[in-house]
C-alpha cells in the first residue's frame, strides 16, 4: 500500500443535453467518489459533457441532408463546450475543491467544428491538456472533426501517498472508444511510458472487456475504462430511439461495462452493468514494473531494427512537406 493511487471510474450519462445539469452531476459524482471511496483520480465516460447522440441520424442520407437534421445539429452544437470556457472553469473548481484529478469526456466546440475530446484537470494546476479523438467511428465522422498529433498528451502527476510516505508518481493518457483499436496509437502511448491508460467509451459490448484486458496486458499498464450507462430518460424527449413505437423512459440506450484492470490483466473493479455507479480500486504503481519485467513492447520486447514508429510532426504536415 506504500505506492498506491486510489482511482475511480464513473459510469453515468449526460443529463438530457443540459450543460448545467450535467456539470452538477459531475460535481455530485466526483464528491461521492472522494467522500465515499477516497478517490484521488476519477475518469468519466466519452462525451459525458455534451452527450453521445446514440441513434441520431441528423437527417442524413448519402447525397442529401434534411433541414430538420440541421436543426438537430444546432441543438447538439449548442450543448458542446469551448476550451477554455466557464464550463472548464467549473470543472477546475470541482477538481480543486475535491482534490481529485479529473479525466472527462467532452464534446468540444471550436468555431464551427465539434470534436470528441477528453480533458485533463489537475486540482492544483487546473486544466492541463486535452486529447481529441483522432478518427471518429463510422457516422460519428459526419458530426465530429478529426484530431491530430498536437493533442496526444501523456500527463505526469504526483499524487499524495495515502500511507503518508511521500508522493506517488504516475503518467496518464486517454484513448477514446474505438481509437483503442488503432495499434500505432496504442504504441505511441506505450512509448511515452503511460502507466494509467484511461479509455472513456460508449462501447457497452461484452467484447469490449476483452479489448481492455488485451491493452492492459499488451501495454503493461492500468486500464481505466469509463462507459456511459444511459436510458431514454437521459435524452431530450424527442431524441431518436431504436424503436419509436415502444418508447419507455427506462429503455437502455448505452449499457455500461466500466472496468479497472491491472497491468497483469487482473480485473480490479467491475465490469459494472445495468446501472449508473462508481467503481474504485487501489492502483499499486509497482505493478507497472512487475509487468514490464517480462514484456515491454516499446522497450526490451521491441525490435527497433525491424519495426519503427514515428509520429508525424503536425507543424511539418501543415506546411505540406
Amino acid at each position: 500500500m506504500a505506492n498506491t493511487i486510489r482511482a475511480s471510474v464513473v459510469q453515468a450519462a449526460t443529463a438530457a443535453y443540459s450543460l448545467s445539469e450535467t456539470l452538477d452531476k459531475l460535481e455530485r459524482l466526483t464528491r461521492l467518489a472522494k467522500e465515499r471511496d477516497g478517490a484521488q483520480l476519477a475518469v468519466f465516460p466519452e462525451a459525458f459533457i455534451g452527450g453521445y447522440p446514440k441513434m441520431s441520424t441528423f437527417g442524413m442520407v448519402v447525397g442529401d441532408r434534411h433541414p430538420d437534421g440541421r436543426d438537430e445539429f444546432v441543438r447538439y452544437a449548442k450543448a458542446a463546450i469551448e476550451i477554455p470556457s466557464p464550463a472548464i472553469a467549473r470543472i477546475e473548481q470541482i477538481s480543486k475543491e475535491t482534490n481529485v484529478f479529473l479525466v472527462v469526456g467532452v464534446i468540444e466546440r471550436d468555431k464551427g467544428t465539434l470534436y470528441c475530446t477528453v480533458v485533463f484537470v489537475d486540482p492544483e494546476k487546473g486544466y492541463v491538456a486535452k486529447h481529441r479523438k483522432l478518427v471518429p467511428t463510422a457516422m460519428e465522422r459526419t458530426i465530429w472533426g478529426q484530431g491530430d498529433g498536437t493533442t496526444l498528451p501523456v500527463i505526469s502527476k504526483t499524487f499524495e501517498n495515502p500511507a503518508g510516505q511521500g508522493g506517488v508518481d504516475a503518467k496518464l493518457s486517454a484513448t477514446i472508444c474505438w481509437e483503442n483499436y488503432m495499434p500505432l496509437l496504442r504504441t505511441w502511448y506505450y512509448s511515452q511510458g503511460t502507466q494509467i491508460y484511461c479509455a472513456p467509451t460508449v462501447d457497452a459490448r461484452p467484447l469490449w472487456q476483452s479489448t481492455m484486458t488485451h491493452i492492459a496486458l499488451e501495454g503493461r499498464c492500468f486500464v481505466l475504462s469509463a462507459c456511459q450507462f444511459a436510458q431514454e430518460k437521459d435524452y431530450p424527449s424527442d431524441h431518436a430511439v431504436a424503436n419509436s413505437e415502444a418508447r419507455d423512459p427506462n429503455n437502455v440506450m448505452i449499457a455500461g461495462g466500466s472496468v479497472i484492470i491491472s497491468p497483469l490483466g487482473k480485473v480490479l473493479a467491475g465490469p459494472l452493468l445495468g446501472e449508473e455507479g462508481i467503481i474504485t480500486a487501489d492502483l499499486d504503481m509497482d505493478d507497472w514494473y512487475r509487468g514490464k519485467f517480462d514484456l515491454d513492447t516499446t522497450g526490451h520486447y521491441a525490435r527497433n531494427d525491424v519495426f519503427r514508429l514515428s509520429l508525424v510532426d503536425p507543424a511539418v504536415t501543415s506546411k505540406g512537406q
